[in-house]
């Protein structure tokens, strides 16, 4: 089949997937697993709908920004009461405990990494409704300065620039190998693990998922959190994860840059947010940098040292967020290349979310190993920012195939390319649109 063809029929079946998981409000993420509102999806499912469905990607957002804490948390979830099959759902985790929770919305009480002015621009910059998405701008600026205030006030507690996470719920990475020195040191008796039922070992297999072990830590984190009203300053007295992530912050700092140019479009003043992006860029260079291994680290905050796991995102977030320099660039090219990430081995299906030679590498399990769409996508948009054109081409091929191949699936078996997760997973199709249908950049005034 012609490549034309291919993509063209590809984008058909992307859209197919959004329009099958769209449910009036917002997106969900994947079908009978995720029926809820996940916030970075909609962010990243933003952005494949800026480039063919203005109204639709602003209903996204909205619906998001709509169920924002008062404080200018943004949820991880906001829940739809119509599915109450999920776990956790409200009743777990009694976020309405917070002063700052809405009062007309069910949400979580944790965030997930902030691509929300991301997502924004471009919206903006795709837009052919021109004056509606300068409206849109104007309505969600306040939201996204509030949002990043929050992260700010209550996650930097030293003034650093960095911010932290609370939970592994947080990163958007839940079972991924950097938690698991965090995790060991959580001795736990039975009568400090809450009750609960999984359901997502219901929908999904078994093997794929986060082990049962781990969700109990996952859960004495929420109880945690919701014991304390979801005080932060009470919260961050006892909490043992306490985590510098490398992702996050990074793509809080692109996320700075963004706003900033939302607010030059409608004449804010950028000034302050340009400033913000700029400095957690250099505390990310200064206190995250690994010069012996040339990636980035996480930092491990309550226990004050640095995270020495080697992870696909800590390559992808800096580099799409340009935080190195060209020599640092190249550094993490050559671990990228020569480290167990694949990138110059043919038998490797580029990029695993954590190095394959590692201890406890799983080729099928959740974060300890497949191959993420959304990550690769971060990676071969930051390895042709720093003019590794071919490298950038290798991995956009990559996405291509593993879609066409196996479909949208959540994620993907490294060696062979298999689909795992869930099926019809929305960031999947929304990634793709965005490399299929081009990058076709308004610059707006």
């Amino acid at each position: 089949m012609e490549q034309q063809s291919k993509d063209s029929m590809l984008v058909h079946q992307a859209k197919a997937v959004l329009d099958f998981n769209w449910t009036g409000e917002y997106t969900q993420p994947g079908p009978r697993l995720y029926p809820h509102q996940w916030s970075w999806d909609s962010g990243l499912i933003a952005i494949g709908y800026s480039h063919y469905d203005q109204d639709r990607a602003t209903q996204e957002l909205r619906h998001l920004f709509d169920s924002q804490w008062k404080n200018g948390l943004l949820p991880q979830i906001v829940f739809n009461s119509r599915f109450t099959a999920y776990f956790p759902g409200p009743n777990f985790w009694h976020a309405k405990e917070s002063p700052d929770a809405p009062r007309d919305r069910e949400t979580s009480g944790v965030v997930q990494p902030p691509v929300h002015a991301t997502a924004v621009l471009s919206i903006y910059r795709h837009a052919d409704d021109e004056a509606g998405a300068k409206e849109f701008l104007e309505y969600a600026f306040p939201k996204l300065e509030a949002w990043h205030e929050y992260l700010y006030r209550e996650r930097d507690p030293q003034g650093e620039d960095l911010v932290y996470i609370r939970h592994p719920w947080e990163s958007g990475m839940d079972n991924s190998p950097m938690w698991d020195l965090i995790m060991h040191r959580l001795h736990l008796r039975a009568d400090q693990i809450p009750v609960y039922h999984r359901v997502d070992t219901h929908t999904g297999l078994a093997s794929d998922r986060p082990t049962s072990t781990t969700y109990d830590r996952f859960a004495y984190l929420v109880k945690l959190f919701r014991d304390r009203n979801y005080d932060e300053t009470r919260i961050r007295e006892v909490c043992p994860f306490l985590v510098q992530d490398v992702l996050f912050n990074s793509l809080l700092s692109k996320a700075g840059e963004d706003l900033a140019e939302i607010a030059r479009v409608i004449g804010e003043d950028p000034s302050p947010h340009e400033e913000l992006a700029k400095k957690t860029k250099s505390a990310i260079n200064r206190k995250l940098w690994d010069e012996d291994r040339g990636i980035y680290l996480d930092y491990d905050f309550a226990d004050d040292g640095p995270i020495r796991m080697y992870f696909g995102p800590n390559l992808a977030g800096p580099l799409y967020a340009n935080i190195p320099d060209q020599d640092r660039a190249k550094r993490m090219l050559d671990t990228l290349e020569n480290d167990g990430f694949g990138l110059s081995d043919e038998n490797i299906t580029p990029i695993p979310s954590y190095d394959v030679h590692a201890f406890g590498f799983s080729p099928v399990r959740y974060w300890i190993g497949p191959v993420w769409i959304n990550i690769d996508w971060f990676l071969m948009h930051g390895l042709k920012s720093y003019g590794y054109e071919n490298h950038a081409k290798r991995i956009r091929e990559t996405i291509i195939d593993l879609c066409w191949n196996e479909g949208f699936r959540e994620y993907f078996n490294p060696f062979d390319g298999s689909g795992l997760g869930s099926i019809f997973f929305s960031w999947s199709a929304a990634l793709v649109l965005d490399i299929l249908l081009g990058e076709t950049t308004k610059t707006g005034g």
